[in-house]
């Protein structure tokens, strides 16, 4: 399983991006369950902060606070790919945006999670 991000760069205060989080090498199956794919962010020096999740199934979201009526996740399922929309950024967004996809696996009886390698969202004039 591989979990690509994509979209970061630079952008003005008050500027938006749109993030794109693209999984491959995942086999939808009985064995695989309680999907959900999530956006997680870490400034320079600071811990890693949940920003947004969506499970694929029923396509519940939620939102950290600090993002709440400014982001927006969303998902397409057969592309496997989950977005995060950013509207009216600020500076302190500026961080590395990395995505997630966590599972049940009836394989291993556990809850497993891939992470990809992040994408840099810098927000400066």
């Amino acid at each position: 399983v591989q979990v690509v991000e994509s979209g970061g760069g630079l952008v003005q205060p008050g500027g938006s991006l749109r993030l794109s989080c693209t999984v491959s090498g995942f086999t939808f199956n009985n064995y695989i369950k309680n999907i959900t794919m999530s956006w997680y962010r870490q400034a320079a020096g600071n811990e890693r902060e949940f920003v947004a999740d969506i499970t694929s199934a029923g396509g519940s979201v939620n939102y950290g606070d600090p993002v709440k009526g400014r982001f927006t996740i969303s998902r397409d399922n057969a592309a496997m790919t989950v977005y995060l929309q950013m509207n009216t950024l600020r500076t302190e967004d500026t961080a590395v945006y990395s995505c997630n996809i966590g599972y049940w696996s009836d394989y291993v009886r556990g809850y497993l999670e891939v992470w990809g390698q992040g994408t840099l969202v810098t927000v400066s004039s």
